[in-house]
């Protein structure tokens, strides 16, 4: 059994919803040595987040985003976190409601994605830095 972990930083990428799976592929070539495994990927900010999709039609990404938008709005009366912009606070209840990270079964030296799935970065800051992802490889 083989345990790997591997820290990178993406991008920056602006608001909204964005396929990184080639990137995080990228990281790891040692995948192609993984019979049979999983790969943990954990996002290490509060303010964008992880969750599987849609790869194949974009307008998936631009629905997510505006019905994102809809249910957690900027600017609301009872924010009191608001130091850091009016988007900051809905970044942060966007995020715990996407989720921090994604397990992907990984087989036969390949991350095992349904046909239609990628690995999504939520970016819920209008004006946010590159992000940081941990990836957690445990397989044989």
């Amino acid at each position: 059994m083989t345990w790997l972990q591997r820290e990178f930083r993406l991008q920056p990428y602006p608001r909204g919803f964005h396929l990184v799976t080639t990137e995080i592929e990228r990281q790891l070539p040692e995948l192609q040595r993984v019979r049979a495994g999983l790969l943990h990927i954990f996002i290490k900010h509060t303010s964008a987040s992880l969750t599987l999709n849609e790869n194949a039609d974009a307008s998936v990404r631009h629905d997510f985003e505006a019905h994102m938008n809809e249910m957690v709005p900027e600017n609301q009366p009872y924010y009191t976190h608001t130091f850091e912009g009016s988007d900051d606070m809905p970044a942060h209840i966007k995020a715990s409601l996407m989720g921090s990270s994604v397990m992907v079964p990984v087989s036969k030296g390949r991350l095992n994605l349904g046909i239609w799935q990628g690995v999504y970065l939520c970016e819920h800051r209008d004006h946010a830095g590159g992000r940081t992802l941990l990836l957690t490889l445990q397989g044989e």
